[in-house]
């Protein structure tokens, strides 16, 4: 099969997960015998190509007033002109043009259309093409792609997404096939009226990552006497407000054990040093950047509080294929990888000290933590099974083909691959 896959951005520009699961899934594909390319965003003006690990890869200067990736913030006029353009970017749909003439495609499969615009889907439906749409994040129904706004998840688009987002669930109903990273993620576009008689289905991401043995817990395990010794807390990710960074330093902080608590990660300078000047405790530090390995073998308990609603939430899996018990935040696709009580708690933003008691309880019931640790890994085992995933992207691809030229009845239930 030839595939075109349209993105933000490719290797090496990695913005987030969405890149790392794309090259992943382009890669994979490609060994597998499929005919691969990509399209991306890039910085230079025009149209270049180059070969990524085997992969065809084109760039497309992008014609807007900045390349959203830059390290340069632009100022706040500036980024209201470049979302007003992104609307809808009719310049962006030549690029889709021209390498849809080279490549001639059998199937084209977006992922995230930041720069790109809803314009794409025109331009592949004018080539007669079936479109399938991967769901990373909001970028559809929200500018800022997070739905996240003064400190709030919101739970429904405001006025400016509104108009911003003026006519995209319409324009949606042009795909063939849309894929959500969680159950979370096609639920929530679909009950916004996006994806009209397109089928749906779920396909988490995964990783093909062998955890090493962790050897603190399974050494916890084994010795009784290790019980009674302080958790160890910890936090992997970017230090910012919507990760729940400042919900979990307050709740450690007034909970009366003897625990520590790693925060392992960066972010922008004003919000690390307001964090750092939040943490007053001696019993908290910042590691910054930290390998997962490395990380995960000092500390019995990993933390994503997250006060917004993560797509899927890959440091979940990865804490949990070392076998540390996650507590969570029952928010976006994290309940779809942690379920109490088999391999962690969870808790609720709208319930403040429920991470604190969460913690708590850890603390105090070293049965149920030894429990939590010792399923931990066999829990995740899907999420770290690649081809398992790229089975499922195949069969998709393979069904939309094949649906193209007698188009079904609507089918709006999703199903999990």
């Amino acid at each position: 099969m030839k595939i075109l896959f349209i993105n933000s951005l490719y290797s090496p520009h990695i913005g987030g997960g969405a890149e790392i699961i794309l090259q992943r899934t382009a890669e994979g594909l490609q060994q597998r015998g499929c005919e691969v390319s990509v399209l991306a965003t890039g910085p230079d003006a025009g149209l270049a190509v180059e070969v990524i690990n085997q992969v065809k890869v084109y760039r497309a200067g992008l014609h807007n007033f900045y390349w959203q990736f830059s390290n340069q913030r632009p100022g706040r006029l500036a980024r209201l002109g470049w979302h007003l353009r992104d609307r809808y970017n009719g310049a962006m749909r030549a690029y889709v043009r021209q390498v849809i003439e080279k490549e001639q495609p059998q199937v084209v499969v977006c992922h995230n259309l930041a720069g790109w615009s809803v314009s794409v889907w025109d331009e592949i439906t004018a080539s007669g093409l079936p479109i399938v749409q991967v769901l990373h994040d909001m970028y559809l129904m929200c500018p800022s792609s997070n739905m996240f706004k003064k400190g709030q998840c919101c739970q429904q688009q405001c006025a400016s997404c509104q108009q911003f987002r003026r006519s995209h669930d319409a324009r949606s109903a042009q795909v063939s096939t849309v894929v959500g990273v969680s159950n979370f993620m096609l639920e929530k576009l679909q009950k916004q009226g996006y994806f009209n008689g397109a089928r749906g289905y779920v396909v988490h991401n995964a990783s093909p990552y062998a955890a090493p043995v962790n050897i603190r817990a399974a050494a916890r395990q084994a010795n009784p006497a290790l019980k009674k010794t302080p958790l160890r807390f910890g936090y992997m990710g970017t230090l910012s407000e919507q990760k729940g960074v400042r919900w979990l330093i307050e709740q450690f902080q007034r909970l009366p054990f003897d625990a520590t608590l790693q925060i392992a990660g960066r972010g922008q300078l004003d919000d690390e040093a307001q964090l750092k000047a939040l943490a007053t405790s001696s019993a908290i530090s910042f590691v910054g950047y930290q390998t997962p390995d490395a990380f995960y073998r000092g500390i019995d308990v990993a933390v994503v509080p997250s006060i917004w609603n993560e797509p899927f939430g890959m440091v979940a899996v990865e804490a949990c294929a070392h076998s540390v018990p996650v507590i969570a935040s029952r928010m976006g696709g994290l309940p779809e990888i942690i379920q109490e009580p088999l391999n962690g708690l969870l808790c609720n933003p709208q319930d403040p000290h429920s991470l604190g008691h969460a913690m708590l309880r850890l603390d105090q019931q070293p049965d149920l933590f030894q429990r939590l640790s010792a399923q931990a890994r066999g829990s995740v085992a899907a999420f770290l099974n690649l081809d398992l995933m790229l089975d499922s992207y195949q069969r998709i691809f393979d069904q939309t083909v094949l649906s193209t030229n007698s188009r079904q009845a609507p089918h709006t239930a999703s199903q999990t691959v």
